[in-house]
């Protein structure tokens, strides 16, 4: 029997539909790429405010601005991260290559970002060595990793941990 999903997946396309159909029951949403339509968007709102808005991009550049773009045209939808290594063939990247164990895994880790900001401060992201040594990316990619935001950079990990709320203690607990 089919895992269900209850809110709408909010995907880039129809191989990312078709393979997350074949694994569950689950509706989507397609954008067609990263030029994201105000149809589209439309679209994303009206599941968000019946069902609730998952968005399970690829974990590559047009995926993470697809992302950006609904995060800011439509606040409070849940997003699903995939790690590259999990999502990718010798040539490609994608939702659409990952196995259904990975899958749900992101899906069942999914993260909600707050509009208000937490009280983590830049001086605190620089005292924890995410940023600015020699190992900040190791320790970036824990992090994300642990509080499943995906992978990124020192900017956007900042932007997403605050926006998740999560404090200094709760980084040097990790």
């Amino acid at each position: 029997m089919k895992e269900k999903i209850k809110e709408i997946l909010v995907v880039e396309g129809k191989n990312d539909t078709n393979t997350l159909q074949s694994y569950f029951e689950c509706d989507t949403i397609e954008t067609g790429g990263d030029q994201v339509s105000q149809e589209t968007i439309e679209r994303i709102k009206e599941a968000q405010a019946r069902r609730g808005v998952i968005v399970f991009t690829d974990p590559d550049t047009p995926g993470e601005h697809i992302r950006r773009l609904i995060k800011e045209a439509v606040p409070g939808c849940k997003h699903a991260f995939i790690e590259k290594e999990k999502a990718r063939t010798k040539r490609k990247v994608g939702v659409e290559h990952a196995s259904k164990e990975d899958l749900w895994e992101a899906l069942s880790h999914c993260v909600t970002f707050s509009e208000e900001t937490g009280s983590l401060r830049w001086e605190d992201f620089v005292d924890l060595g995410l940023t600015g040594s020699s190992d900040s990316a190791l320790r970036r990619d824990r992090i994300c990793r642990q509080f499943h935001i995906g992978k990124c950079n020192a900017k956007t990990c900042f932007k997403r941990l605050n926006q998740m709320q999560i404090t200094r203690k709760e980084l040097e607990k990790e």
